[in-house]
C-alpha cells in the first residue's frame, strides 16, 4: 500500500506524528508537505494529495488540518474522491467499510496524538465489505455526473 499524506499550517504537527507511524507501519508513503509552519491554504495541499490517489500514484490519502473540516471539502471536489472526516476510531472503521473512504481528514486542534494514530491504523487495516455497500457507492459517485 502507498500512501499520500499532507496538511496545512494547522496540521503540521499531526503529520509528523502520522508520517512517523506510516514508517513503523513500513508503509510507503508520499508526503506533500507544506516543509513549514507558515500559513497556507488548505485547497493548494489537499487537492496533490487527492489527484495522487486519483491518479493511482497512491493507494489512499491522508490529510491533516485544524479541524480537517476544509481539508475534507476540498479533496471532494475532486472526481473520484471519496473522502471522510474522521474523529473517532468507529467512524473510521465504517467509512473504510461501508463507504470505500479513499481519503481521510482530521483536524488536530480536535484529537490528539494518540487517537489518531489509532483511528489512522484502524482506516488503513480496515477492508471494505463491498456487498450492499457497492450499491450505495455507484449511487454516491454517479452523483459527479450532475
Amino acid at each position: 500500500m502507498k500512501v499520500a499524506i499532507s496538511s496545512d499550517h494547522g496540521g503540521n504537527n499531526l503529520r509528523k506524528e502520522i508520517t512517523n507511524l506510516l514508517t513503523e507501519l513500513e508503509i510507503e508513503y508520499t508526503d506533500y508537505g507544506p516543509d513549514s509552519g507558515d500559513s497556507v491554504d488548505y485547497p493548494d495541499y489537499a487537492v496533490p494529495v487527492a489527484n495522487a490517489v486519483v491518479e493511482g500514484k497512491a493507494d489512499r490519502g491522508i490529510l491533516i488540518c485544524g479541524t480537517g473540516i476544509g481539508m475534507s471539502i476540498s479533496a471532494n471536489k475532486v472526481k473520484g474522491i471519496r473522502c471522510a472526516l474522521v474523529h473517532d476510531v468507529f467512524s473510521a472503521k465504517a467509512t473504510r467499510g461501508h463507504n470505500d473512504s479513499n481519503i481521510i481528514a482530521m483536524g488536530e486542534r480536535v484529537i490528539g496524538p494518540g487517537l489518531a494514530r489509532e483511528i489512522v491504523s484502524t482506516w488503513l487495516e480496515t477492508e471494505f465489505e463491498g456487498g450492499r455497500h457497492e450499491r450505495r457507492i455507484e449511487k454516491m459517485m454517479k452523483l459527479e455526473e450532475n
